[in-house]
């Protein structure tokens, strides 16, 4: 992330504080206090990938090996007494049984460190009891402090004057406890009512929402991330893959280049006399500097994220709710008329009003809280007629990758052991310094259940694959000035639920070209499915993946695919649109996702025009929608 872009995020978090919304409350004797909402994070990062099963997010000690700095926030002590002090944390390698315990970090009190070391027991989050300490009234300095720099990690500190007083871990009981310590109230905050409220910031939530705002739709766009962008952020660092400016819509992409990192496929496809002054530009920075031409796991630089929140911020027309993770919807009959989200920074809930909704999550989030028809996992052939699907009903998914690189120093740089990582050998490892979209973990897991546990897993193979190569490998001397310099801590996910519309696309339809009345934007990615391998004297669970990619000609996709067949004013664009598991493989890649928001975008403002809904886009409005496909996405924004 760069210094601009963390700039903001700190901005953030200040902005946070100073208008009273820390998530630290005393009540009697106990006092609360939410760790991703310290006034200062330091080195950790907020993790909320798991927040939905775990209950919240947290802080992360993601320091490669490094311990990271202090995260620090001040404490309000409401009267002198002995405190028992409880720490929500995990050992985060206990579920593989591991050795050793690399997430330690200590608890400071005006810089004093309690004798509990936490983060060393228990594979599941749990209190883990910190002994008693005494406190004077007064405001008091406390700090997180990162022992190793791998992934300790904490959720939220009790100080109790009541020594008999054990929180528990029971979900609801725990999600009631924070609401109360908190002092959020009954009712969330309104945040306005808007004619499309859009949930996922990824390129198709970005895409969709400048879409509907530049054709007149008054947006909400809501991102669980300090950054926009999702898989193409600098935090998950996955190209844009896919062709734009395709027949029978050629003009549906504009958009989709004016915010995405475009230099790369312009490196490799585009023909120099057809390019703008701006797409010039990027070619001779990309010619001038060649590790700019890297599509995944490249420099923070390569993935525009300053690009895509100027754009979004510049519009008139939305308001941008970043940090902001929805968990609630409110229905009326077959509708959604609500949603609640909590910022991941302060607990504090807000109430999104709106007549249309889009799901843009990637996990079909926003669907699967209204009861939107879903499917996950592969079908089998005898459902869907599909050559490529399995015979019989497995778990196989594509799974999340963990991308990371590690760049040459002029000298010596050294690397710890770990013990507790998944241990190689020569025959094992992998002796590379750069690990792409093939690193990829939890292909026969459950994406949305064990999501941290597949991003762990994949975190315990680059440790331990580093370790080896650089530490123990007959090669190490080609990687003693080899450093590790970055590490996905968000996992980049290919597939979870998909969400059912009108028509739910095939493998038949694409590679039989059948043709739709409502085509739409168009597929270019060939049908790419992954698979995990079993690597030769590899005995764990897999991590890294094949594929097998079936080719067609470019393929436009009925708009039918694109809302929730049983939730009237649902709108899907990502990898949660209506496809089987095979049709998934084709349509999933960055551009082609950033053109599902543009055609959902404009079908919004269709339904703002005519108080309609998405179904009847397809039955009444058919034209008016092609007419905007035709046109593509203005350049400057209609005023409201």
């Amino acid at each position: 992330m760069n210094i601009k872009m963390n700039l903001l995020r700190y901005v953030f978090i200040f902005f946070m504080i100073l208008t009273g919304f820390v998530s630290c409350n005393k009540s009697g004797n106990l006092i609360f206090i939410e760790a991703e909402s310290f006034s200062t994070i330091g080195g950790w990062v907020i993790d909320q990938q798991a927040m939905d099963v775990m209950g919240s997010p947290y802080l992360m000690a993601h320091g490669l090996g490094i311990p990271v700095k202090d995260a620090i926030t001040t404490i309000q002590v409401p009267g002198e007494a002995d405190y028992r002090v409880w720490v929500r944390t995990r050992d985060w390698v206990a579920p593989w049984g591991a050795e050793g315990t690399p997430g330690r970090f200590q608890l400071l009190i005006e810089g004093w460190p309690l004798e509990t070391t936490f983060g060393t027991e228990g594979s599941k989050w749990h209190w883990q009891d910190g002994g008693n300490v005494h406190l004077n009234a007064g405001n008091k300095n406390i700090s997180l402090h990162d022992l190793t720099g791998f992934e300790g990690r904490c959720d939220a500190i009790i100080f109790a004057a009541d020594h008999q007083f054990i929180p528990s871990d029971e979900a609801v009981e725990l999600k009631d406890f924070r609401h109360k310590s908190l002092g959020l109230g009954s009712k969330p905050e309104d945040a306005g009512e808007f004619d499309l409220v859009v949930v996922g910031g990824g390129m198709a939530g970005c895409c969709a929402a400048v879409s509907a705002a530049r054709l007149g739709c008054k947006v909400a766009l809501i991102q669980n991330r300090p950054l926009l962008g999702g898989n193409n952020s600098s935090e998950v660092r996955v190209g844009l893959s896919g062709k734009v400016h395709q027949e029978p819509y050629p003009n549906i992409g504009n958009l989709v280049d004016e915010i995405g990192s475009i230099g790369n496929t312009l490196w490799r496809e585009a023909k120099l006399d057809s390019l703008s002054e701006r797409s010039r530009q990027i070619l001779e920075v990309i010619a001038k500097n060649p590790e700019k031409r890297i599509h995944n796991a490249g420099p923070a630089s390569n993935y525009t994220d300053e690009r895509k929140l100027h754009v979004v911020e510049s519009e008139p027309n939305i308001k941008l709710f970043l940090n902001t993770h929805v968990f609630r919807t409110e229905k009326k009959g077959d509708r959604i008329v609500a949603v609640i989200g909590k910022s991941i920074v302060s607990g504090k809930e807000f109430k999104f009003k709106g007549k249309l909704f889009a799901d843009c999550t990637g996990d079909a989030n926003l669907g699967y809280l209204a009861g939107a028809d879903y499917r996950e996992k592969r079908e089998v052939r005898s459902e869907t007629g599909e050559s490529l699907a399995p015979e019989r009903q497995d778990s196989l998914v594509m799974g999340t990758s963990v991308q990371w690189y590690a760049d040459e120093q002029d000298k010596v740089s050294k690397f710890p052991d770990c013990p507790w990582a998944v241990q190689f050998n020569e025959k094992s490892c992998f002796k590379v310094n750069r690990a792409d979209w093939d690193w990829e973990a939890g292909l026969n897991r459950d994406q949305i259940a064990e999501a941290e546990f597949i991003r762990d897993y994949a975190f315990r193979a680059t440790y331990g694959n580093w370790n080896f190569i650089k530490n123990k490998s007959a090669d190490s001397a080609q990687f003693s000035r080899q450093k590790l310099s970055w590490v996905a801590y968000i996992g980049g996910k290919r597939e979870s639920r998909r969400l059912l519309g009108d028509v739910i696309l095939k493998e038949q339809d694409i590679l039989n070209h059948q043709p739709y009345t409502d085509a739409s934007f168009t597929s270019t990615w060939g049908i790419d499915l992954h698979y995990p391998i079993k690597a030769d004297g590899f005995s764990g669970e897999p991590f890294r993946s094949w594929y097998k990619s079936t080719e067609h000609p470019p393929y436009p996709v009925p708009y039918r695919c694109l809302y929730s067949r049983n939730i009237a004013n649902l709108f899907m664009a990502g990898r949660d649109i209506s496809v089987t598991h095979v049709a998934l493989g084709t349509i999933r890649v960055q551009r082609t996702t950033g053109m599902m928001g543009e055609v959902v975008g404009m079908a919004a403002s269709v339904c703002k025009k005519n108080n309609a809904l998405p179904r009847d886009v397809y039955q009444k409005y058919l034209e008016d929608l092609k007419k905007l496909m035709t046109e593509g996405v203005p350049q400057k924004s209609k005023k409201l």
